[in-house]
């Protein structure tokens, strides 16, 4: 069953994939301040944080990154550093995901670390990522990308990525494949 709808994760069709992107970012940040916030359902906020986390990190990994590397606007490093920083948000998540409750000194601490790896990761890939995309790549290309980055991340969350069971198995992934240590 896909995350409940109440919180608006939007669902682009369409658009110049950098800005798809930032709309991300900016939900991010949001649902990040509502996870702080003791006056939010914070278990439904969770939720919805953890459905777009996988579903916008798998979208880019599978598709803009790759791209981006093919057309030479990133070298393999900036995309693999993104990875990284994605797998690194994902264990963050699941901390947070594992607490017994969220009115206590641990969730605290794991929103808190959340907050600073996801955070940290927006900054570094707008400004090493994006924006030579932006520079390097035409109109149609961000927008062809867009259009399969929407599907894509529209796709995951249909599919209810954001559930528990999913973020432990892509975090055992992750430190299988050396992305994060054991």
């Amino acid at each position: 069953m896909p995350q409940d709808s109440s919180i608006d994760l939007g669902r682009p069709v369409a658009g110049d994939v950098i800005d798809l992107i930032l709309d991300d970012h900016r939900r991010f940040e949001d649902l990040l301040r509502q996870l702080r916030s003791s006056d939010s359902d914070r278990e439904k906020v969770l939720e919805a944080f953890s459905t777009l986390h996988v579903a916008h990190a798998e979208a880019e990994e599978k598709l803009v990154y790759p791209q981006l590397k093919k057309r030479r606007a990133v070298d393999a490093d900036e995309a693999d550093h993104g990875e990284h920083e994605h797998a690194e948000g994902h264990e963050a998540l699941l901390t947070v995901m594992e607490c017994a409750s969220t009115d206590t000194q641990k969730w605290a601490d794991a929103v808190e670390q959340l907050s600073a790896v996801v955070s940290h990761h927006l900054v570094e890939e707008e400004l090493t990522i994006l924006n030579p995309a932006r520079e390097d790549l035409g109109p149609r290309v961000l927008d062809s990308l867009g259009e399969e980055f929407a599907a894509e991340r529209n796709r995951q969350i249909d599919a209810d990525c954001g559930r528990i069971e999913n973020l432990r198995r892509i975090v055992t992934q992750a430190k299988d494949e050396g992305l994060i240590d054991d």
